[in-house]
């Protein structure tokens, strides 16, 4: 008796594998959100195992009074909720650079890290949406102080491939 209820439950083991969520092997697209002023980024996502991707995103913005770049590169876990939609999370880090002309003629620089979490839907085509929530913690000693927590919130969409 102990024996079979050891091989169903290896038996369902296996088949949760099988019924596993597939990723898209990459994924390239745009970003908007707050990103501390930066707005839109170029985000690029690229599936590392199974349910694991690993995400870089590029933000810039330049105008008369302020220019700045900001990169961050995360690890990612994707869990499927049903159907097409998943969801996932994740952590990782990045690096910011900014100048300010208005008033005072301010430069800074400084590293963050970061966490996400957020939900996704991929279409039959090769389309793949999401919404997230990027909490960010600054460490800098700039005269804006960048010790401080940031949340970003982005809606994202990506041409997988």
């Amino acid at each position: 008796m102990k024996t079979r209820f050891l091989i169903l439950i290896v038996a369902l083991g296996f088949t949760s594998f099988l019924n596993a969520q597939e990723i898209a092997e990459n994924a390239i697209g745009l970003r908007l959100g707050d990103a501390n002023g930066l707005g839109a980024s170029i985000t690029y996502q690229r599936a590392i195992l199974e349910s694991n991707r690993m995400e870089l995103n590029l933000g810039w913005s330049s105008d008369r009074d302020y220019s700045g770049i900001k990169a961050v590169g995360l690890f990612q876990w994707v869990k499927p909720i049903q159907g097409d939609f998943n969801w996932y999370f994740g952590a990782g880090a990045g690096f910011a650079s900014y100048k300010f002309d208005k008033y005072d003629n301010h430069k800074d620089a400084f590293v963050f890290a970061a966490g996400d979490i957020g939900v996704e839907y991929t279409f039959d085509f090769p389309l793949l949406l999401s919404l997230d929530l990027r909490p960010e913690l600054g460490f800098g000693d700039g005269a804006y102080n960048n010790n401080n927590l940031d949340i970003d919130v982005g809606i994202s969409a990506r041409y997988t491939f």
